[in-house]
C-alpha cells in the first residue's frame, strides 16, 4: 500500500495506521503500537507520534505501507 504526503513534510505513525484503515480508531493504534506489532524501517517502533516521512516504511497488521512525496 502507498500514503502520499501530499506537501505535508510528515505524518504521525498513529495518524497513518487511522487513515490507511490498519487500525480502526486511534485506541487501537496505540495498542498495536505500543504492543509492539508496528515495524518502521524493519525495527520495531513504540512511539505514537513518530514522525514519518518520505521514504519510510511502515508494516502492521499484515500491511506494508510506504510513505511517498
Amino acid at each position: 500500500m502507498e500514503f502520499k504526503l501530499e506537501g505535508k513534510q510528515f505524518v504521525e505513525l498513529c495518524d497513518l495506521l487511522k487513515i490507511t484503515g490498519v487500525a480502526q480508531t486511534g485506541g487501537h493504534a496505540k495498542m498495536i503500537i505500543q504492543g509492539g506489532e508496528v515495524l518502521v524501517d524493519g525495527e520495531t517502533e513504540t512511539r505514537r507520534r513518530k514522525k514519518l516521512s518520505v521514504g519510510a516504511i511502515v508494516e502492521a497488521s499484515g500491511e506494508k505501507i510506504e510513505i511517498l512525496p
